[in-house]
């Protein structure tokens, strides 16, 4: 019982942790690639109004904060695991992978990102935060 709630542990701490540096690289993005002009990006409404006036330059930051939260989230629920074992990687993962559904069936982003987005930001990255968490470790 005691390793099935510390693995739980691992996932939420993953999500949590991966949910911020999701979240401040979001809120970051407006100051480094400002949006168009006019255009309001604090609700899901104006997103869908700008979208067209966006330029792929628009998409990098969305990109980055989908992968890097899913990477550091599992590489912190990999770090929380007994072992090391990959598993509450691969959940965060799914679950990161799960938002990006969601996002992608609200906002109507083009084509070529939904795809870039939902093949590579995720799954790949829940890998890439378990490996490198668990360097040093027999594989699991």
């Amino acid at each position: 019982m005691k390793r099935v709630f510390r693995l739980i542990l691992a996932v939420i701490a993953g999500l949590v942790v991966g949910s911020l540096v999701n979240m401040a690289l979001v809120m970051l993005s407006a100051h480094v690639i400002p949006p168009p002009a006019g255009v309001d990006t604090a609700t899901t409404e104006g997103l869908k109004a700008a979208m067209p006036l966006f330029e792929p330059k628009h998409f990098l930051f969305p990109f980055l904060a989908h992968a890097v939260g899913t990477l550091v989230g599992a590489f912190i629920a990999t770090l929380a695991t007994p072992g090391r074992t990959c598993g509450p990687a691969w959940v965060v993962g799914a679950f990161f992978l799960i938002g990006g559904i969601a996002a992608v069936a609200m906002l109507p982003s083009p084509l070529w990102f939904s795809g870039v987005d939902l093949v590579f930001a995720y799954l790949p990255m829940a890998w890439l935060g378990y490996r490198l968490a668990a360097r040093g470790q027999p594989p699991a």
